[in-house]
């Protein structure tokens, strides 16, 4: 859910700010592309980084997943913590860069990168951390937004950058073995930052 524009404290506070009220501004439920995927397979070890406040980590625990998330926010961290308390559930939550990210090759059986946006340089150093710490065979989950939700009002970073279309995702995902690539424009209700029609590319994919 959130966005990195390689400034650790720039992007800290934007963040914090945003989740520093009560309400959960993406909502407390999954994003339904990523409980699609997630409900038809065995629990394992997930990674999600830009994790926010917690809602689709929180549910993969409900499942049996052990879970491990990553975020600049230390809010965000806050209320993961305070949705797993309240679903009953345990989560790793650390803050930090998903550019200082280390993991042992191999060590999640899941990635999900949920509105995780990334300007290009790092997000291709993290597709290339993202396909080591995958096992062989390991899933590899994207919803991103596309360069056509600038027009949209449902969210999303408004730096082109940031903003991947399938064309570029499976330029960019040539290491893996991809299953999935697809552009939608579903309707948005994932509380009140996530609301409305916007355009997005779908991505499954293995190790």
């Amino acid at each position: 859910m959130s966005t990195y524009n390689g400034n650790d404290a720039q992007i800290s506070t934007f963040w914090n700010e945003r989740f520093g009220q009560d309400a959960y501004i993406y909502g407390k439920e999954p994003n339904e592309y990523f409980r699609s995927v997630i409900d038809k397979l065995p629990p394992g070890r997930l990674f999600v980084p830009g994790a926010g406040e917690g809602r689709d980590a929180v549910y993969a625990a409900t499942l049996g997943w052990e879970v491990h998330c990553l975020d600049l926010s230390a809010e965000g961290r806050r209320k993961a913590l305070l949705l797993a308390a309240e679903r009953g559930v345990t989560i790793h939550y650390d803050v930090q860069s998903i550019a200082e990210a280390t993991f042992p090759d191999g060590h999640f059986n899941m990635i999900a990168s949920v509105f995780f946006h990334l300007p290009t340089a790092i997000r291709h150093r993290f597709y290339a951390d993202a396909h080591r710490w995958l096992s062989p065979g390991g899933v590899f989950l994207m919803e991103a937004f596309t360069p056509a939700q600038l027009a949209n009002t449902s969210g999303g970073p408004k730096d082109p950058d940031m903003l991947v279309d399938a064309a570029t995702v499976k330029t960019d995902l040539a290491q893996f073995h991809i299953l999935r690539i697809a552009e939608e424009e579903p309707t948005l209700a994932e509380g009140s930052h996530h609301s409305g029609k916007a355009n997005v590319v779908d991505v499954l994919a293995l190790r």
